[in-house]
C-alpha cells in the first residue's frame, strides 16, 4: 500500500502546512501544486487568505455553526458516511454539519488549517445515495488532506461577501484562486474515489453534484455518463471558445473533470491502493501530463 504519510499530516496540522504545500499526498495532481506555489505569496492572495481568516474568527465560524446541525447529532447517515471516507482516506473523523437548502454552497470544506470544517446541504444529501454520499464527503475531505481549507475559504469568502476585503484584491485574488481550484478539484475527484472505491459511484456523485440537483429527481446520471463525452483533445474554434469561458469558472469543465478521473482509475497508483497489480498501468507522472494537456484552456 502506499502511505499517505498520515504522520506528517499530523506534524502539518500542528502548523507545517508549507511541507503540505510542497509535497502534498502520494494521490495528488502535481498541477495543484505546482500553481499553489506560484500564487500562494503573491500579494492579492495572501491578504486575501488573511482577511479570511480574520473574518472566520470574528463572526463567519458562529453564522456558520448557528446555521447548520452537527451531523454526529441527529444524521446518521451522513455520519456514517463521513468516518467511511476518513477511515479511507486515514483521517481523523472530521466535523460535518447539515445545512438547510438555503445555504449558499451545496457542499464545502471551510475554515482554517487547524479547525476544517466540511458543511452539506440538506437537500444534497437526499439526492445522493450512501455510495455517493462517501464519494462526494470524500471529495471534501481531499481539500481537508491536501491544505486546501484556507483557499477554498478565501475563494468562497471573496464570491459570497467580496464587500468585506478591499476593492483592488477581489479579482486579481479571484482569478489566482480559481486558477488554482480548477486544478485542486482533480486532486479532490482522486479523493472521492479512494474513498468509495468505486469509480462509477465517484463519477455518479459528480455528475450529480455538477447538474443533477437542477434537472431533478428524473435526471439519469448514468445515461448521462453514457453519452460520448466531448473530445478533450479537439482544438476546433467551438470548443476552445468553450474552454475560455473556464477561465471565470472555479470547476474545470465537466467532461475534463470525468476524463482525468478516469485516466487516474486506470493508473498504476490507484490500482496499488486498492490491492491490484499496478504493472501495466501508467504512472502518476505520466497521468499528470496527460491530465494538464486536457485542462489546458488553448
Amino acid at each position: 500500500m502506499v502511505d499517505f504519510d498520515f504522520a506528517r499530516y499530523v506534524l502539518e496540522r500542528r502548523g507545517e502546512v508549507a511541507v503540505r504545500a510542497q509535497s502534498g499526498t502520494a494521490y495528488g495532481f502535481s498541477g495543484e501544486r505546482k500553481l499553489r506555489r506560484t500564487f500562494i505569496g503573491t500579494r492579492p492572495v495572501t491578504m486575501a487568505v488573511e482577511a479570511t481568516n480574520r473574518l472566520w474568527n470574528d463572526r463567519a465560524r458562529d453564522e456558520l455553526l448557528a446555521a447548520a446541525r452537527l451531523a454526529s447529532e441527529d444524521q446518521p447517515r451522513v455520519w456514517t458516511a463521513a468516518k467511511r471516507a476518513a477511515e479511507a482516506l486515514r483521517l481523523p473523523a472530521p466535523a460535518v454539519y447539515v445545512a438547510a437548502p438555503a445555504f449558499p454552497v451545496r457542499l464545502a470544506a471551510l475554515g482554517t488549517d487547524d479547525q476544517p470544517y466540511v458543511v452539506i446541504r440538506k437537500d444534497v444529501v437526499d439526492a445522493l445515495t450512501d455510495g455517493e454520499l462517501v464519494a462526494a464527503l470524500g471529495h471534501e475531505l481531499g481539500h481537508v488532506q491536501d491544505g486546501h481549507v484556507p483557499y477554498v475559504t478565501a475563494t468562497h469568502y471573496l464570491t459570497h461577501a467580496a464587500g468585506f476585503f478591499v476593492r483592488w484584491m477581489v479579482q486579481p485574488a479571484m482569478m489566482a484562486l480559481k486558477a488554482w481550484t480548477r486544478r485542486a478539484e482533480i486532486t479532490c475527484d482522486r479523493a472521492a474515489l479512494l474513498a468509495c472505491r468505486d469509480l462509477q459511484v465517484a463519477l455518479t456523485a459528480i455528475v450529480k453534484l455538477e447538474v443533477g440537483l437542477e434537472r431533478g429527481a428524473d435526471f439519469d446520471a448514468a445515461a448521462f455518463l453514457a453519452e460520448p463525452p466531448a473530445a478533450a483533445a479537439d482544438k476546433g474554434l467551438g470548443q476552445r471558445l468553450g474552454q475560455v469561458g473556464e477561465l471565470f469558472k472555479a470547476h474545470p469543465l465537466l467532461s475534463k473533470r470525468i476524463a482525468a478521473l478516469r485516466l487516474f482509475a486506470d493508473g498504476a497508483l490507484y490500482a496499488q491502493l486498492t490491492g491490484g497489480d499496478p504493472g501495466g498501468h501508467a504512472s502518476t507522472d505520466d497521468i499528470d501530463r496527460r491530465v494538464a494537456d486536457l485542462l489546458s484552456v488553448f
